[in-house]
């Protein structure tokens, strides 16, 4: 598969995220079939200059908003991601089953 071919995976992925819903970076790479790949999906959305894309429903594992707190791009995708009705506190997402929460995952008891 080529390098562009992944990258729409990566986007027609997160153009899937529905309305008021979020997604880890990690999430959407195993969604697109790129397990392990974060970090691939987080490039792709910085490189991307698509403005209808919902690049905002995708947040880092623990629920956080990953643009440094209180920068520009840290209030354009609080702002949009309340716009949507997404409960944030201290730029934080409480991740829920419909999203993946990897340290209730690890730290659960067994």
């Amino acid at each position: 598969m080529c390098k562009n071919d992944i990258k729409q995976k990566i986007l027609n992925t997160v153009r899937q995220i529905p309305f008021g819903a979020v997604r880890s970076y990690g999430q959407v790479a195993a969604d697109a079939g790129l397990p392990g790949r974060a970090r691939l999906v987080a490039r792709t959305l910085a490189e991307s200059d698509d403005e209808s894309l919902p690049w905002h429903r995708v947040l880092r594992s623990s629920g956080h908003i990953a643009f440094p707190f209180e920068s520009a791009m840290f209030f354009e995708q609080y702002n949009r991601l309340v716009s949507e009705g997404v409960l944030l506190v201290a730029g934080k997402v409480k991740m829920t089953k419909n999203t993946l929460d990897l340290d209730a995952l690890f730290w659960a008891p067994k």
